[in-house]
Parts: C-alpha cells; structure tokens; sequence
C-alpha cells in the first residue's frame, strides 16, 4: 500500500489538486514551496506606449502547464509564466489552487495578443477560454495589463514563440 501511495504521489498528473472536479480543499498546498520552472527567457511585449520587458518561466510540458502558478503567493512586477503550445487551438485556463489574481494574455501563432483576461479570480474554478485558436498564454501579475497599457493586438517578441530574434 505505501509503495502504490509513493507510486501516486510521483505522477504529476494524479494529483488531486490538478484534477477537475477534484474534492483537494482549495487551500491545501503541497509542503514544500512550489518549485520555479529553471527555464526562463526574456519577453518584450511591443504596446502603443512602448516595449514592455518581463523575464518569463516557460510552461512546456504537459505537467508544467498542469502546474502553472498554482500555490504561489507572489509574482514580481516584471515576471510572468508562458504556455506554449505547438499548434494553435482554443485554450482553457482557470485559478484553482492560485492564490494570486493574474492578467492571461493569449496570443496567437504571429505573437499578437488576441485576448486578455484581467485580475482573474484567485481559488475560482471558472474556465478562462481563449475565444479562438492561439499558441499560447502569458500569466503576469493581476492588474499588469492595464497599468502597463497592454491591449489586444499588441506583439508579444520571444524566442520561445518564435516572434523574437535568437
């Protein structure tokens, strides 16, 4: 029986806490802090105000797209976490286990920001839909979009889109 427990808790995507539907109390969080992705990149993100630069945690395995932030309590002004898909198609986000509001950008296949949904609800299980296809999500800090001036249609440059130079 421990070895069957040990087994469960190894494999990412059996957590309950990561499962719709799931019965994991909302506050319920792993012992540990939760771990930093160790790929990073820098973004730019080109508004009519000017470039915005962030420095970003790559989302892109299914079990690091999973995770996201959840259990994070924080995330600096110029951080953020981006999804990347290989093909673009309607993505679904939501907040469970996120203690901290987030501005989800979705971008589409030519790094434009198509969507933006803004100062998401904290624990809420609400689905964030991307409204079309796109090939990726940027997270940042709630109420990031709006004091930066980030609006739809504005150019997202990374390399791990392949809209920024390498």
């Amino acid at each position: 029986m421990a070895a069957l427990l040990a087994l469960a808790a190894s494999v990412p995507l059996l957590r309950s806490w990561q499962l719709p539907g799931s019965t994991a109390l909302p506050d319920a969080r792993p012992e540990a802090e939760p771990a930093r992705l160790s790929q990073r990149e820098p973004l730019v993100i080109m508004t009519r105000a000017g470039e915005r630069a962030f420095m970003v945690e790559l989302a892109l395995t299914p079990e690091q797209q999973a995770t996201g932030l959840m259990f994070r309590t924080e995330l600096a002004d110029n951080a953020g976490m981006l999804f990347v898909h290989d093909e673009p198609h309607e993505l679904s986000m939501w907040m469970k286990n996120t203690y901290i509001p987030l501005d989800m950008l979705f971008i589409s296949r030519d790094g434009a920001v198509s969507r933006i949904a803004t100062m998401t609800t904290p624990l809420s299980e609400e689905v964030i839909a991307s409204g079309g296809d796109v090939v990726a999500v940027l997270e940042l800090a709630g109420g990031a979009a709006a004091r930066l001036n980030i609006a739809p249609g504005d150019k997202v440059l990374s390399r791990a889109l392949g809209t920024a130079a390498n």
